[in-house]
């Protein structure tokens, strides 16, 4: 049963995926594979002639919806994942569930999210909690709370479920809200909605707190999506840091 809400997202290209055997998807992130194609339209077709039959990216948003509706369609290929609505990229935001001042933004953009999520026909949300460079962490995590609460209730209407990820701020973004997975499980335990799960980041925990093998096992009940790529450069999880075998 769990393994049916189960994704396994790659960041980079494995030359040898056809090999790997698992009960689960395993996913092509359009936001960081098959750069060499200008667009998100074309990796769609990209990662159908690679062998995946299930894709994921993090911000459609860059381009109309109907480019990638019907991009993705005459691939044939299956959308697992989006990320929410990020806020201003240009302007250094990235994610905006945790901003004190975004409240109305946040739950205004999250239709925009829905929108896309229906056109693509994706039942997965991550929600992005965003950076904390200005707020205290008291009432971003109090807006949090409310914000997560209210998505993991308005996407459960759509049949889409809602993530959260903690996101390592060593490496990847700093100052990023969310970045402890025991404090990211607290909170999907305190908001107690059946359509929250965690976004587990092998990358991410690797990197924030290690011992995978321990918290995989002890939250596995929370998790609805998992993210590979090897530590530290993000790569293909072959050999490195990680033992993936």
């Amino acid at each position: 049963m769990l393994r049916s809400t189960f994704s396994f997202s790659v960041t980079r290209k494995i030359n040898n995926w056809q090999q790997i055997r698992m009960s689960h998807k395993l996913v092509a992130n359009l936001s960081m594979m098959f750069k060499e194609h200008p667009n998100l339209s074309a990796r769609y077709r990209a990662a159908k002639d690679a062998g995946f039959r299930y894709v994921e990216c993090g911000f459609p948003y860059v381009e109309p919806l109907e480019t990638i509706q019907k991009a993705r369609a005459e691939a044939g290929v299956e959308q697992i994942l989006i990320n929410a609505w990020p806020g201003d990229l240009q302007n250094g935001e990235i994610g905006i569930a945790a901003l004190p001042h975004k409240v109305k933004e946040f739950k205004e953009s999250l239709e925009t999210s829905i929108e896309y999520a229906k056109a693509l026909n994706c039942k997965r949300m991550h929600v992005m909690a965003g950076l904390k460079p200005v707020f205290k962490d008291e009432a971003m995590e109090e807006v949090f709370l409310d914000n997560i609460r209210y998505a993991a209730e308005r996407l459960s209407k759509e049949g889409i479920l809602a993530l959260i990820e903690p996101i390592n701020s060593r490496l990847s973004i700093p100052k990023y809200f969310l970045t402890d997975i025991h404090k990211a499980v607290e909170y999907i335990q305190k908001i107690d909605h059946p359509n929250l799960k965690l976004q587990f980041d092998v990358f991410h925990v690797q990197i924030m707190d290690g011992n995978l093998t321990g918290n995989l096992k002890k939250y596995l009940p929370h998790i609805g999506h998992v993210q590979i790529a090897q530590v530290p450069d993000r790569g293909e999880p072959t050999d490195g840091e990680v033992n993936f075998r």
